[in-house]
């Protein structure tokens, strides 16, 4: 890349389940984020971004690694990173940047609210995650910060998370400006409880969500666990008298807006040019296909997320980028605008010129997962495996447990059919399958195998073999580590894909 549209400032900001049409500037009036739209205005918002894996930790864990959850160890909630694995914030850090992270991490292998102890890479002065918040409450407090029902006790702002990250967020900005810094600002905003002061808590009280027409999917011809999800009760629900409503929810969603508002109100202030990376890492179902919250399902409501980058002096302002983009990205790209080698491990790639251009394509297919949801209860399906694959237009969902799903959203934006067993289709879908198994191939994917490749549909799957495709790849952390030794000589490796 250029001199010229190197940064050394990166603020990254993200939320917790925020859906696209939660945001304003994604076409939904109904819901206020004047902050969020005004970003947008200044910068390229992208219309087809799409996380890793529709789980908090997981998700988090391809932001801040630039690896799939499946490749770092942290394929479910409460599964830490491997020990080997590096985040961002050690890359930057030991390149000469003031990393400093503040808000929810779900990477520590703790419970929701994490351990209290900053990570390898972060400044321990501006570390605060959730469970440091309640440190600082009483007993009492702590409890009132689980309930929705505190909001309307009229709480004041700064009692809520939310607003104790901004601080420390502006904080920083206004003494470190000067430096070399990554600032990860991390909300749990609007995840549950929703806690919002007034007015925020009372904006939505009798506003009506948009139902989307899948929120009449029968399930017919989907996969079996998309329907013991669901359950009879919520298949047999009168969907004409069905009101999306959560006044709450909606209400934290305006209410983290405007957190995310005094934040960039600070960067304009102290570091007007830095590069400001927004997102969210899931969304949520909110009835569409009988389902709620999150989990092992590739539907656009939980897996596509609103993604806005401002760059003043390189990211057109008020421009969009229709091309498929990706969470696994964010880290080829900070390393990228900030001038440093990209490394071999990550499994993404930068997108530094569609930051420039959002008309330039970076990736052909991204590539999203799901393995579990948690591992210390059954609550969410237990053990669900699913491997996904979208181009843009047509996505493949291969769901090992049950059965497959293949949709065009040009012609069925709200995936109601399910073209997996349609003729017509069947060179777009096996071409989409095939880049599922070499995905899986190149990333080290543990739980790959021929079983992914022998799918009912597949005519011309292979039979069965052990050594199925016979494929390995060895790590190449070579900024951390030894390179790794070749199993059969004892030498070091030269190709790390390769049959083995």
């Amino acid at each position: 890349m250029s001199e010229m549209s190197a940064t050394r400032k990166i603020v990254v900001i993200m939320t917790d389940t925020q859906r696209t049409d939660m945001l304003g500037c994604y076409g939904n009036a109904g819901m206020k984020t004047p902050c969020l739209d005004s970003l947008a205005s200044e910068g390229i918002r992208f219309d087809r971004a799409h996380t890793c894996q529709p789980v908090c930790g997981p998700a988090r864990s391809a932001i801040f690694t630039g690896t799939y959850p499946h490749s770092n160890g942290s394929w479910g909630n409460t599964m830490a990173l491997g020990d080997n694995v590096k985040t961002v914030g050690q890359r930057l850090r030991d390149n000469g940047f003031h990393t400093a992270y503040m808000g929810k991490w779900h990477l520590d292998g703790g419970d929701y609210f994490g351990l209290g102890r900053c990570p390898d890479g972060w400044d321990d002065d501006y570390w605060y995650d959730m469970r440091r918040y309640l440190e600082e409450l009483t007993p009492e407090e702590r409890v009132r910060s689980r309930k929705v029902a505190t909001n309307r006790e009229g709480i004041d702002e700064s009692f809520t998370f939310g607003h104790r990250v901004s601080d420390r967020a502006i904080d920083f900005l206004e003494k470190f400006n000067d430096e070399d810094f990554l600032l990860v600002v991390s909300y749990d905003e609007p995840h549950g409880p929703h806690l919002c002061p007034r007015p925020y808590c009372d904006m939505y009280r009798d506003y009506e969500f948009p139902k989307s027409p899948n929120v009449r999917d029968t399930l017919e011809g989907k996969p079996e666990h998309h329907r013991v999800w669901a359950s009879p009760g919520r298949l047999a629900e009168d969907k004409d008298a069905l009101k999306v409503m959560s006044p709450d929810f909606f209400g934290c969603n305006s209410f983290v807006d405007y957190e995310i508002g005094r934040v960039v109100d600070a960067v304009d202030e102290f570091a007007r040019d830095a590069l400001v990376i927004y997102t969210s890492d899931h969304g949520a179902m909110l009835s569409s296909h009988c389902l709620g919250g999150k989990g092992p399902a590739m539907y656009e409501e939980i897996t596509r997320i609103p993604f806005i980058v401002r760059w003043p002096g390189v990211s057109p302002a008020g421009s969009v980028c229709a091309h498929p983009v990706s969470h696994i990205d964010l880290v080829p790209t900070i390393m990228d605008a900030a001038s440093l080698p990209i490394p071999k491990l990550l499994e993404g790639g930068s997108m530094l010129g569609t930051l420039a251009d959002p008309s330039v394509r970076t990736n052909e297919v991204v590539f999203i997962e799901f393995t579990r949801y948690e591992i210390d209860h059954d609550g969410f399906g237990g053990f669900q495996p699913v491997r996904a694959a979208f181009d843009g237009r047509y996505k493949l969902a291969v769901n090992l447990m049950t059965s497959d799903e293949l949709y065009d959203l040009e012609s069925d934006p709200h995936e109601m059919k399910n073209l997996i067993g349609s003729a017509e289709h069947a060179g777009i879908r096996d071409g989409l399958h095939d880049r599922i198994l070499g995905w899986m191939n190149r990333t080290r994917d543990p739980f790959r195998g021929y079983y992914w490749e022998r799918r009912p549909w597949r005519t011309d799957a292979r039979e069965a073999t052990w050594d199925y495709t016979g494929f390995t790849r060895q790590r190449e952390n070579e900024e951390y580590e030894l390179r790794q030794l070749n199993y059969g000589t004892g030498l070091e490796m030269k190709e790390a894909q390769r049959p083995k």
